[in-house]
C-alpha cells in the first residue's frame, strides 16, 4: 500500500490545511481544547463552518477559548464542555450527556512524563488520560459517529512512542521502577494502536481512525519536564502551535482523508514503519504500535480494565 503524501509538510500552518473547506453541519469534539495545539485544531475547524465543542477539564478556560475562536472566525458554533479524562465517571457522563451525530472525534488532550501518580482505579496516570480516557470516549461515543456514516477519528501521538512497546505485564508500574518517559512512551504507543483497531473494527460502520505526531511545540504539555527532557530537539524543529495542530486537521476535515484510517502521520503526509528507533528525526512509526495482533490485544485489555473500574 503506497503512503499517502500531499502538498502539505513541516511548515504548513492548521488554517492552511483547511483553506477551502467546508464543514458547515458538521460536529467535531476536541478534548482538551482550551490551549496549545488543541486550540488551533478547534479554531481551524470553526473556520470552516463546523459546529465544535471543546471538552476540557476546566470549563471557565474552555468558555474564554470558545469565546476567542468565536471572535475570531466568526463561527457561534462553538462550545466548552467538562471532560476529565483520567475519571471514568466524567467520562461517561460527557458521553451520556451527547445528543445527535458526531462526525470528527480529535483525541488531543494528554499528560507528558509526569510525576509518578495513579488513578483511583490504581492506573498509571499517562496511560489513564492518554489513553484509557479516550478508548472510553471513544467507546461511549461510538453510536453517534457511527450515525454519520463517514465520521472521523483522530489520536494525537508522539514520536514518544518509539520510548516504549506497551508491557503487558505491567501496564501500571506495578512491579517495574516508575520512569515517566517509558510510561509516556506506552501510552503513546497505546494511541497509535487504538487508532489501528478502532478502524479495523469500527470501517463497517463508517468510521475511520488515524494517528498522528504533531512536532515539536512549546505548549502547557511540557510543564512537568523542568528541564528534564528526554533530548534536546534542535530549533529547527520546532513548530508553532499553528503549524503544530495542522497535521490534526488534514486527518480530522481534509477530502484527503476520506475512507482513510489506520494510519499514521508526519508532517501532514503517512510516515513509514520503521525497525529501529530513529533519535534523529520524528519521521517513522514503530512497527509494534501498528501491530493488529497488539491492537486487538490492547483494546480487550482496554475493555478489562474499564470494567473492572465500574
Amino acid at each position: 500500500m503506497a503512503l499517502l503524501t500531499t502538498a502539505f509538510g513541516f511548515s504548513s500552518t492548521a488554517a492552511e490545511v483547511a483553506d477551502g473547506i467546508d464543514l458547515t453541519g458538521r460536529r467535531a469534539v476536541v478534548t482538551g481544547g482550551s490551549s496549545g495545539i488543541g486550540t488551533e485544531t478547534a479554531r481551524a475547524l470553526a473556520a470552516t463552518g463546523a459546529a465544535v465543542t471543546l471538552a476540557v477539564r476546566d470549563v471557565a478556560a474552555g468558555e474564554r477559548t470558545a469565546r476567542d475562536i468565536t471572535g475570531t472566525t466568526g463561527n457561534r458554533r462553538v462550545h466548552a464542555a467538562h471532560l476529565d479524562l483520567s475519571d471514568p465517571a466524567s467520562v461517561a457522563a460527557f458521553t451520556a450527556a451527547w445528543q445527535g451525530p458526531l462526525h470528527i472525534l480529535v483525541h488531543n488532550a494528554g499528560v507528558m512524563a509526569c510525576p509518578e501518580r495513579y488513578s483511583s482505579q490504581g492506573w498509571e496516570w499517562q496511560f489513564a488520560t492518554n489513553h484509557l480516557g479516550h478508548f472510553a470516549l471513544a467507546c461511549g461515543l461510538h453510536d453517534a459517529l457511527a450515525a454519520d456514516g463517514a465520521a472521523r477519528i483522530v489520536v494525537v501521538s508522539s514520536t514518544g512512542h518509539m520510548q516504549s512497546p506497551v508491557v503487558w505485564d505491567d501496564v501500571h508500574f506495578a512491579f517495574r521502577r516508575y520512569d515517566p518517559w517509558l510510561a509516556y512512551g506506552q501510552s503513546k504507543t497505546a494511541n497509535v494502536l487504538f487508532a489501528v483497531e478502532a478502524n479495523r473494527r469500527w470501517a463497517e460502520d463508517g468510521i475511520t481512525a488515524n494517528a498522528l505526531m504533531p512536532g515539536a511545540i512549546h505548549t502547557n504539555l511540557q510543564r512537568h519536564l523542568d528541564g528534564r527532557g528526554s533530548g534536546t530537539v534542535p530549533a529547527e524543529l520546532i513548530k508553532t502551535v499553528e503549524q503544530g495542530a495542522a497535521t490534526s486537521v488534514l486527518l480530522a476535515a481534509s477530502p484527503l482523508l476520506d475512507g482513510v484510517g489506520g494510519r499514521y502521520f508526519v508532517d501532514c503526509n503517512e510516515t513509514e514503519t520503521v525497525d529501529h528507533r530513529r533519535p534523529d528525526t520524528f519521521q517513522g512509526v514503530a512497527r509494534y504500535a501498528m501491530d493488529p495482533d497488539n491492537a486487538r490485544r490492547l483494546w480487550t485489555l482496554s475493555e478489562r480494565f474499564l470494567a473492572q473500574a465500574d
